[in-house]
């Protein structure tokens, strides 16, 4: 089939069939329409033409780049030409895939970003005590803090999750719940809000079973939950970036530094798999630096 039709069959079949998004389809047809040009340019311009070998070449060609391509996008270039070859195959328009040999490049390991305590404890200290929406600002963070919930599990959170004494029910990926404690701090910042300020919201909206709710009664969304963390940090004075996730790696991170064991935490973030939370018990070469030369007979 020509490389036209085949590149306009293939991009029906993800919008319409698959149905995904527009921005998703925009990203596929940008990276099959280098791969075309470039076949073009090699003097192949129909599918049956495409071999391993070709493939193999035009990965070659774009890592080879000047500057090179990160890892990322190198990845994403590879998915965007398996797909296509993939469904050329299973549509039955060519006898093979000439892509079934492409591993994606490893990405490099990026270690999380946490926060000192220090900076922790300005960022809960941040929100207003006196204030509605400061008590409850405060009680949101605190209990991210407290449990490592993803900020979609804690806005997802019902008034009854908590109704088991000084632990948290959380609903994570694929709806599977975990049982996490939630420590004294985060109880009594949660407790406040329950009692000074959530009935107040709760009456200027529909009755709803969320934990969190807005200024306006509604339950509270993640781009709002988003904002109250880039508020306090800004009245903390923190000048890192500090993320939605970023709550949960510095309470991974400070539970391993202070002892606890990998698949304790493991557990407690809801990771299916430990390697997922090895990441975070990298420690910094200051550190190393710093345990060696206290614990080495010969270090000085």
């Amino acid at each position: 089939m020509l490389l036209d039709r085949a590149l306009d069959a293939y991009l029906r079949h993800i919008t319409i069939e698959r149905g995904l998004s527009a921005h998703t389809v925009a990203a596929y047809r940008r990276d099959l329409d280098g791969y075309r040009n470039w076949l073009v340019e090699n003097g192949i311009e129909e599918t049956v033409d495409v071999s391993p070998a070709v493939v193999g070449r035009f990965i070659a060609d774009r890592s080879a780049a000047d500057p090179p391509p990160a890892a990322t996008s190198l990845a994403r270039l590879q998915s965007s030409v398996r797909g296509w070859h993939r469904f050329l195959a299973r549509e039955g328009i060519e006898a093979d895939d000439p892509s079934g040999r492409l591993r994606p490049p490893k990405a490099p390991q990026r270690l999380p970003k946490a926060l000192t305590i220090d900076q922790v404890e300005r960022l809960l200290a941040a929100p207003s005590a006196e204030e509605p929406l400061g008590i409850r600002d405060r009680a949101l963070l605190e209990l991210l803090y407290a449990t490592g919930a993803r900020v979609s599990e804690a806005v997802g959170l019902d008034v009854d999750d908590l109704a088991h004494g000084d632990v948290l029910r959380l609903r994570g990926k694929g709806s599977k719940e975990r049982i996490v404690p939630l420590g004294s701090y985060a109880r009594i910042a949660v407790d406040a809000y329950l009692t000074r300020v959530r009935p107040g919201l709760a009456a200027k909206g529909r009755a709803s079973a969320r934990l969190f709710l807005g200024a306006r009664g509604a339950p509270l969304s993640r781009q709002s939950a988003w904002l109250v963390i880039r508020a306090a940090a800004e009245g903390a004075q923190i000048t890192a970036e500090v993320s939605p996730h970023t709550l949960r790696h510095s309470f991974a991170t400070h539970l391993l530094q202070g002892g606890a064991d990998v698949r304790v935490v493991q557990e407690l973030l809801g990771h299916a798999s430990v390697a997922t939370t090895q990441i975070y018990t990298h420690v910094s070469v200051d550190t190393l630096r710093d345990i060696y030369a206290t614990s080495h007979p010969r270090a000085r």
